[in-house]
């Protein structure tokens, strides 16, 4: 028990360092690339994150055959923008709260209305595409076409798009370590990089780390192993943008907070759902269903917030932490 306990902990930490090591490096390489807070959080930060726990339902479904193996996919990917839609949006609202009260922060959330907007209008109409279309048309391929399509058309309206510059200045940690031995500045898009990468990986496997000491706990306390895999695991799996955006929103860089959970969202909402629907039947129903169904309604809410006052209230962010409360409420009654 004590060395469970240890090990959340240490993976814990690992996690946060890590989350700060890659929050410097991507605003670092970013800036050296001239890139704006849109590109860099929505696009950059969100698919370095997103990608590597994207790979868990690829495997399920590709390499483990049957039916097991496609009700383990399916719940990976459906998992995903449900925890970023409930569990990320709330830890974003509480830590602008938490800046305010400490003094760290204002309380006024001052992401980019239009990248914000943007973001979840395509995850809105993606997603509920890929969970409702496949209902009614036999040919799943032209759904999962139209995902892919609209995930190349995000990243070109991105791209596209206004958005301001990086225009606070960080020192690259690599710098401040190594910078005397090595000539950090002169290649400090490259060494900017490889500190993304390093920090992902550490950011990765801590992730794992953390996963296993928390089921094993949660196996010696009595804690049932479906319950788990349906409420605990995919939080954990989720730590990685969640903790970037608390990081980036202590700091008052909220464009880059949001974008890196609304652009893990669009992402998620169109590559790993398309692969599903191509290689499994697809089939969505019961909890499956449900969380895909809430994860759309919170989402709609923060964007019907956003229509209606032009901003966006932490109130709001916080708001969507209680659908996640009502999935789990409704998962643990028949128990």
């Amino acid at each position: 028990m004590t060395t469970d306990i240890f090990l959340l902990l240490f993976n814990l930490f690992l996690i946060l360092l890590s989350a700060e090591i890659f929050t410097n490096g991507i605003e670092v390489f970013g800036k050296r690339l001239a890139l704006s807070q849109a590109v860099t959080g929505s696009i950059l930060a969100a698919v370095g994150t997103a990608l590597p726990e994207t790979i868990l339902p690829l495997v399920a479904i590709l390499l483990h055959k049957g039916e097991a193996g496609h009700s383990i996919g399916i719940g990976a990917i459906l998992g995903a923008p449900f925890m970023l839609a409930t569990l990320a949006f709330l830890m974003i609202g509480l830590t602008v709260v938490a800046g305010y009260v400490s003094k760290r922060r204002t309380f006024v959330f001052e992401a980019e209305i239009p990248t914000v907007r943007r973001d979840l209008v395509f995850f809105l109409i993606m997603y509920s595409s890929g969970i409702f279309l496949p209902m009614f048309l036999k040919k799943h391929i032209v759904v999962a076409l139209l995902l892919l399509f609209g995930y190349i058309a995000y990243l070109y309206v991105t791209v596209k798009s206004e958005s301001e510059g990086i225009l606070h200045e960080e020192k690259l940690y690599f710098d401040k370590i190594f910078g005397k031995v090595l000539p950090v500045k002169r290649f400090e898009t490259f060494f900017s990089l490889a500190q993304v990468l390093i920090a992902l990986f550490i950011m990765i496997e801590g992730a794992h780390g953390f996963v296993s000491a928390l089921q094993h706990f949660s196996l010696k306390i009595g804690f049932d192993p479906l319950l788990f895999a349906l409420l605990i695991a995919p939080i954990a799996t989720e730590l990685p943008e969640k903790f970037n955006s608390v990081t980036w929103t202590f700091k008052g860089r909220d464009t880059l907070a949001m974008g890196n959970v609304t652009g893990a969202m669009v992402f998620q909402s169109t590559f790993p759902v398309s692969v599903g629907i191509i290689f499994t039947d697809w089939d969505i129903t019961g909890y499956a269903l449900l969380s895909a169904c809430l994860a759309i309604l919170a989402v709609a809410i923060i964007l019907g917030g956003i229509l209606i006052k032009k901003r966006i209230s932490p109130f709001i962010l916080i708001l969507s932490g209680s659908f996640y409360l009502i999935y789990a409420l409704l998962i643990i009654k028949p128990f």
